[in-house]
C-alpha cells in the first residue's frame, strides 16, 4: 500500500511536469490527468490512515529532462503500469477498480498523444514576447525556483493536515489553500517552462508536513504569506518597466495572498478556541 501511494505520487508529479512542458492541446489533457492522479493519491492516503498505517511523502527522483514529450509520456506509462501491478495490495476493491479503469484510459490516451519538441530545459531565461532586463530576469528566475517548490510544499502540508483532521471548519480552509496553491504551482511551473528553467520540486522532509504544533504552524504560515506578498511586490516592481502584463500578474498574486492570510487567521482563531474549550 505504501509503495502504491509512492508510485501514484511520482506519476502525478511527472504528469503535472509534462503539462508544464506542453505547448499544444496536450497541456489540458495532461493537467486533467495529473488532477485525477492527485485524487488517487489522496484516496490511497485515506485508506492507509483507516488501516492505521504510518507513512510519509518520500518518493524517488523523477527525471524529466527530455527533448521530446513522447520520452516523458513513455516514462509516465511505465509508472502507471507499476501502479496497476501494485493495486492488489489495497483491500478496497471498489477503489482498485476505479484506479485501474482510470489508468487504462490514461495509458491509451498517452500512447496516441501527438509528440512535441520540448524547450522547457533550454536555460535561455527569456520570457516569450517580453524583453526583460538582466535584473528583472534574475529576479523572476529566483522567484520561480523558490515559489514552485514552496507551492508544492504547501500542497503537501495542507493535504497531510486535512487527511488527519476531522474538523470540517479546518478542512474547508485546508482545501481552499490546497486549491489556491495548485493554481500558483501551475502558473509558476508554466512560466518556468517558458523560460527554459523547469525543474521538479525537491523532496520535502517529513518534519515539515507532519505538524505537531498546529498553532505555531499557522502563525509561521501567516508570516510566510506576508513575506510572499513582499516578494510579489518586489517582483512586480522589477518587471514593471519591461512588462505591464507581468506586473499586473504579480499584483494579482499578491492580492490573493491577502485572502490566504485571512483564512489562516480564521483557522488560528478556530483552533485556539477549540483547544480552550
Amino acid at each position: 500500500m505504501k509503495t502504491l501511494m509512492i508510485k501514484t505520487h511520482e506519476a502525478w508529479l511527472a504528469t503535472l511536469m509534462a503539462g508544464f512542458m506542453s505547448k499544444t492541446e496536450n497541456k489540458q489533457v495532461l493537467f486533467d490527468f495529473s488532477d485525477i492522479l492527485f485524487r488517487h493519491f489522496t484516496w490511497l492516503e485515506n485508506e492507509l490512515i483507516e488501516l492505521g498505517e504510518t507513512y510519509n511523502y518520500d518518493r524517488d527522483a523523477i527525471p524529466i529532462k527530455v527533448a521530446k514529450l513522447s520520452d516523458l509520456l513513455r516514462d509516465i506509462e511505465k509508472r502507471l503500469n507499476e501502479i496497476d501491478l501494485q493495486l492488489l495490495s489495497s483491500p478496497d476493491k471498489h477503489l482498485n477498480a476505479r484506479i485501474a479503469t482510470d489508468i487504462t484510459y490514461m495509458r491509451d490516451v498517452l500512447m496516441h498523444m501527438e509528440d512535441e519538441d520540448i524547450t522547457a530545459f533550454a536555460m535561455e531565461r527569456k520570457f516569450p514576447g517580453i524583453d526583460l532586463t538582466e535584473e528583472a530576469t534574475d529576479a523572476l528566475t529566483l522567484f520561480l525556483f523558490e515559489e514552485t517548490y514552496k507551492e508544492y510544499e504547501l500542497i503537501m502540508i495542507y493535504n497531510y493536515l486535512k487527511a488527519h483532521s476531522s474538523d470540517a471548519y479546518m478542512n474547508r480552509i485546508f482545501q481552499i489553500l490546497i486549491d489556491e496553491s495548485f493554481f500558483h504551482l501551475k502558473s509558476f511551473g508554466e512560466m518556468g517552462a517558458k523560460m527554459g528553467i523547469l525543474a521538479v520540486p525537491r523532496l520535502i522532509m517529513k518534519e515539515i508536513y507532519q505538524v505537531e504544533d498546529v498553532v505555531q504552524f499557522l502563525k509561521d504560515g501567516i508570516n510566510e504569506e506576508l513575506l510572499a506578498k513582499e516578494e510579489c511586490i518586489r517582483l512586480a516592481e522589477a518587471v514593471s518597466k519591461d512588462s505591464p502584463e507581468l506586473e499586473k500578474f504579480f499584483d494579482f498574486i499578491n492580492h490573493q495572498e491577502n485572502y490566504h492570510i485571512s483564512l489562516m487567521e480564521d483557522a488560528l482563531k478556530h483552533f485556539e478556541k477549540g483547544n480552550n474549550e
